[in-house]
């Protein structure tokens, strides 16, 4: 299988899964849900809607919201053609597959922002009485009859990790005696590509983004290993 195959392959895997669950918590429980995962406590599926980017943040009002999804638009257009190019020019495994997992993590979630306004009869949306954004009960359906419109979809969150919880120590300033959980934040599949592709992209820089195969070497510099018992007379 051709590198660029296997990239696709991987793309298309992350996009299924990211779906595939979003569709399947949005078509059979309300928001505020929360399922064990096996039994274990550590391991939750939280359904929430978020209006924003990943991890819950915000981006202003409604006009905010659209800026952002154009954004996400523009970022995986340009990312297309950037992945192309990085494959073209054969790059290593490692840098192309966290470019691939930040790629359709993007791509992920532009789904959502893109067209869930439009599918689902229910969700997160943005009401101009209140300058905020409102909730729903129930359970959304895939109708037709959106919630909103096109670019003003809330994108699906359920993975939700609370591995430790307690209470800060008394002694300690500003936050002594409220309580504390590791790991609080709620996400989803999508998420978690972009954070992985960053994070192995930060811890192995220097060894991800070393010079594609083939790569000329300049006039004046050397591939050869010499030997450090090899002299020179």
């Amino acid at each position: 299988m051709k590198k660029s195959q296997q990239i696709f392959l991987l793309i298309v895997l992350i996009l299924v899964a990211d779906q595939g669950l979003k569709l399947w918590i949005k078509t059979s429980y309300p928001t505020g849900e929360v399922m064990r995962v096996f039994g274990w406590d550590w391991f939750r599926l939280h359904f929430i809607e978020n209006s924003g980017m990943a991890w819950g943040w915000r981006f202003g009002n409604d006009t905010g919201k659209m800026i952002l999804t154009l954004f996400r638009l523009a970022a995986v257009i340009g990312g297309t053609w950037y992945l192309r190019k990085l494959i073209k020019e054969k790059h290593s495994n490692g840098f192309l597959i966290c470019a691939a997992l930040i790629y359709a993590g993007a791509a992920g979630n532009l789904i959502d922002s893109m067209f869930y306004g439009m599918i689902f009869d229910k969700g997160l949306h943005y009401s101009p009485v209140i300058n905020d954004y409102v909730g729903y009960m129930g359970i959304a359906e895939a109708t037709g009859n959106g919630y909103s419109s096109f670019l003003h979809g809330s994108v699906v969150d359920m993975l939700y990790f609370p591995m430790i919880s307690g209470t800060f120590p008394d002694w300690l300033p500003l936050v002594g005696g409220q309580p504390f959980e590791f790991f609080s934040p709620i996400f989803n599949i999508a998420d978690a590509s972009i954070s992985i592709g960053v994070i192995v992209l930060l811890l192995f820089q220097k060894r991800l983004m070393e010079k594609p195969v083939g790569t000329k070497t300049p006039t004046g510099v050397t591939n050869s290993t010499i030997s450090d018992t090899t002299e020179t007379m």
